[in-house]
């Protein structure tokens, strides 16, 4: 099994008591999101945060990187990346949590593009759940020509998920975000949605807040009124 690792960004506290791990999208890397904890470390100051770098070079951007290759031609593509690539990102989620010494209940999983789709697919079949996932600009996977009673059938925990899409996305339609909305509603997986309006394929500092203190929430911490 391949092996991954990025760059990590220590609790502010000095001790960590819980984990984010941000996974970037398709052609960028671990840097790609990393800055994004320095934004949130005020909700969470004993939030360790890490991100890895995806497993393959990205053929699209040589100096990026891939969960998964993506032709845009073949419907399977997608289905079968996340399931190669969900070992790896599962082990590497358990050697994190190892390294600070947490339950996989400390864990929560952010994602933007292909990275949202890899912490939906590995979040909802860990053992025990993550205390949140959050997803920017991404999509629930399925197989080809099924729905819901795909997840349904491998369905191992129901985390918290919040959903961040921009009305403008040319690259994952917004029509992606209500998609998965119904899926993880039919299977009962609580859900909630931000949508950004006049944003395309990225993250806006609302979209950034909203994620923030979802976290913040989902682990139980004091939020600000």
């Amino acid at each position: 099994m391949v092996q991954i690792d990025g760059p990590r960004l220590p609790a502010r506290s000095g001790r960590a008591q819980q984990l984010v791990v941000f996974l970037h999208g398709y052609g960028a890397d671990g840097n790609d999101l990393i800055e994004i904890g320095r934004q949130w470390q005020r909700w969470l100051p004993d939030a360790a945060f890490v991100a890895p770098h995806a497993p393959e070079p990205c053929g699209a951007s040589p100096i990026g990187r891939q969960w998964f290759a993506l032709t845009f031609r073949d419907p399977h593509e997608r289905w079968r990346g996340v399931n190669l690539a969900g070992p790896a990102l599962d082990a590497f989620l358990d050697g994190e949590l190892a390294r600070h010494e947490l339950p996989a209940t400390r864990l929560a999983l952010v994602g933007f593009s292909q990275g949202t789709m890899m912490a939906l697919h590995v979040g909802l079949r860990r053992t025990q759940a993550p205390a949140a996932i959050l997803g920017y600009s991404g999509l629930l996977v399925f197989e080809e020509g099924k729905g819901p009673e795909t997840l349904a059938a491998h369905l191992r925990s129901k985390p918290p998920i919040l959903l961040v899409h921009g009305d403008q996305d040319d690259v994952i339609p917004v029509d992606a975000l209500f998609l998965s909305i119904a899926a993880l509603a039919a299977v009962e997986v609580p859900c909630q949605w931000h949508l950004s309006l006049g944003i395309s394929h990225g993250i806006d500092a609302e979209g950034l807040r909203q994620g923030g203190l979802f976290l913040a929430q989902a682990f139980g911490l004091p939020v600000p009124g």
